[in-house]
């Protein structure tokens, strides 16, 4: 019998869990999602169970057409011969699946046993002994500089004896992975899973094994006054021996030529053939000015692990970004990374700050950067152009999938929205390409509980209490990271270190908004506390200062636990007579269209 993955979108859960069941009654081993659990890595469970499988089942459906991870599955299938697509509906295949025949499942919903299950059992059985009939014979093991190169850049130690410069051995890995991923003939691991790797003691081949890498770079970073050590060392993946390894005592001001180096370095030991314009973007830092690089790493450290929502965040990331594009008024993601914390300040603090400029200056000096298309769809939101707002960071998605700030940014636009299924993949991608962010899982709790799925909803809860612990072990002040934490400690049952955890953020981050509100959804979700709900809703709305807040607040479904409630109804009307809003109280966000 065949090894099957199943493919589905979110909305299409039930349908998907009782065609799995069918299929297994075959005698089938099915895969799909719901395999998953709590504390795994996502996408290296999805990619393994992909390469695993046999036949690649795809549930072609209204909701399933425009979701990227469903057509990047069905693109694995497409590619291998393994794709069997199936049909819910009156749906229509995206493009580049529509020369396949689809299997019709008409309007079945999940109930009774599916209609043409004879032909989905034939076309999986038929796609199995292609693949047998396909395989090619056994040969002699070809020799390694044959196979595809692949590489996992560990996050290099900082050996400054400053834990404040860890930013800077961050940045200098996070450039190195971005440069090699530019190498057309190298398949680079990405960061979330390089990094998840950070500050444990490993063996490189254990590393490489695990990864099913054939090479791992590792190095060191000391950066003294104006100088910097940098030692790199490449090994080889299965014989644990050194290809290639250096170190450069340079002048700080030869960082970038020190970065271009190593990887060209690395192009040259696993004899891969770099093309013009990949040397080229390789070579493409975004400014030549050292400091302002210097400034904007510290930036990114603060905006990747500052503590979410405290307004002090965002300002330093500000004041540091205007440094940076002083010194070098071309650098365009200084501009943006200026927008991005600019944005949280005016939306989501209150403040007068003016992000669109800066956003505009970034897209002046680089058109198609994402992040700063993130901010412009918030103003566009803001003036009421939701449709082109999604639309702009649909587009951003699409230029750049792999950016953590563009999934989580186009997550919270369609969360605003009430569009909660569809914010589902983008919180997870945001989640799993930056493993320390809490938010992201804190908001995928809420998603996933606002569509009913509670097997996936523990599994968040899982990941982003460890997540909360670590934050709050670097920052125990981190009043969010508390919040999140207790919520997930009360789904588990552990109220009383939950209450815990939340008295402790009301007292060490008192002013943090996202705390109090998140809060209040824990006890009203979790805790079934309703009047400490209020209680903490009421101090929420006598200083709530931004409208974006509010219309998050309307669309979120953990508020339905105490939207009824006069005192709520009571400290919403005023908070909205306060900001100059209507008193229109919109209990749902519209659904998805």
């Amino acid at each position: 019998m065949a090894k099957v993955f199943l493919s589905y979108a979110r909305e299409d859960v039930d349908i998907a869990r009782q065609l799995a069941e069918w299929i297994g009654r075959a005698g089938h081993e099915v895969w799909w999602d719901r395999h998953i659990h709590g504390g795994t890595r996502f996408t290296s469970e999805i990619d393994r169970a992909l390469k695993d499988a046999e036949a690649i089942v795809v549930i072609w459906s209204e909701a399933s057409v425009d979701s990227a991870w469903v057509q990047d599955e069905a693109s694995e299938g497409r590619d291998s011969g393994r794709l069997v697509p199936i049909r819910l509906g009156r749906s229509r295949p995206p493009l580049g699946f529509r020369q396949f025949h689809c299997i019709p499942l008409g309007d079945w919903d999940g109930s009774g046993e599916p209609p043409a299950l004879e032909e989905l059992h034939a076309a999986i059985a038929k796609t199995t002994r292609e693949q047998e009939e396909n395989a090619p014979a056994p040969v002699a093991p070809e020799p390694r500089k044959q196979h595809l190169a692949s590489i996992c850049v560990l996050p290099f130690v900082n050996m400054s004896g400053d834990p404040e410069q860890e930013y800077f051995s961050d940045g200098i890995t996070e450039d190195i992975i971005t440069d090699l991923s530019k190498v057309s003939s190298l398949s680079v691991i990405a960061r979330n899973t390089a990094f998840s790797f950070k500050g444990k003691a490993a063996d490189v081949k254990d590393i490489a094994a695990s990864l099913g890498v054939s090479h791992v770079l590792e190095g060191s970073v000391r950066k003294a006054g104006s100088r910097v050590r940098i030692t790199a060392q490449l090994i080889d993946g299965t014989a644990g021996d050194h290809v290639w390894a250096d170190r450069f005592d340079r002048e700080l001001t030869d960082i970038f030529a020190i970065q271009d180096e190593i990887s060209k370095a690395i192009v040259d030991a696993l004899q891969l053939k770099l093309m013009p314009d990949e040397k080229r973007a390789i070579e493409n830092r975004g400014t030549a000015s050292v400091d302002a690089y210097n400034l904007y790493l510290m930036a990114r450290q603060q905006w990747v692990s500052g503590t979410y929502g405290d307004v002090r965040k965002d300002e330093a990331i500000v004041r540091m970004c205007k440094q940076a594009v002083s010194l070098d008024p071309d650098y365009a993601q200084a501009w943006a990374l200026m927008a991005l914390a600019q944005a949280e300040l005016r939306f989501w603090h209150g403040t007068t700050e003016d992000a669109l400029p800066a956003a505009e200056q970034a897209l002046a000096i680089n058109p198609e950067l994402p992040e700063a298309m993130c901010v412009k769809a918030r103003y566009l939101e803001q003036e009421g152009h939701v449709v082109e707002a999604v639309r702009t960071v649909e587009k951003a998605v699409r230029l750049d999938p792999e950016s953590w700030e563009v999934n989580r940014e186009a997550a919270r636009l369609l969360f605003r929205e009430g569009r909660i299924a569809d914010a589902i993949p983008l919180f997870e991608k945001a989640m799993h390409l930056m493993t320390g962010d809490y938010h992201s899982g804190g908001m995928l709790f809420c998603c996933y509980n606002g569509v009913g799925d509670k097997e996936n909803a523990r599994r968040v809860a899982e990941i982003t209490l460890e997540r909360c612990k670590a934050a709050v072990a670097k920052d125990p002040a981190n009043g969010l990271a508390l919040a999140f934490g207790a919520t997930s400690l009360m789904m588990f049952g552990d109220s009383e270190r939950a209450r815990e955890w939340a008295q402790r953020a009301l007292l060490l981050d008192p002013d943090n908004l996202s705390m109090l509100y998140n809060l209040a959804c824990a006890f009203a979700c979790e805790a079934k506390d309703t009047d400490y709900a209020l209680d903490l809703m009421d101090r929420f709305f006598a200083r709530v200062t931004s409208t974006i807040i509010m219309k998050h607040m309307e669309a979120d479904p953990d508020m339905d636990a105490i939207r009824d409630e006069p005192r709520f109804k009571q400290g919403l009307a005023a908070a909205r007579a306060r900001l100059g809003l209507d008193q229109t109280i919109q209990v749902k966000a519209p659904a998805m269209t």
